[in-house]
């Protein structure tokens, strides 16, 4: 089961461990769509970066955004 990633010290765990989360957005009909994926590259209060498959990076306001580890 997915975990919701809130908290900077699970940013910090994810980072460290090298963990893909997904980053997900609510789309106009009120339903969470995924719109990145990636491994934690660096955290603020305010926004997330993940570093894609393909090396390039996305930033996600923490606003707007939930944050969940992927099933294994």
């Amino acid at each position: 089961m997915p975990k919701t990633i809130i908290h900077n010290s699970d940013f910090f765990v994810a980072a460290l461990s090298q963990t893909f989360i997904s980053a997900l957005q609510l789309d106009p009909d009120g339903m969470y769509m995924q719109v990145g994926i990636g491994i934690v590259e660096k955290f603020s209060d305010e926004s997330v970066r993940l570093k894609r498959f393909d090396g390039s990076y996305s930033h996600y306001a923490r606003d707007i955004t939930k944050f969940q580890t992927n099933k294994r």
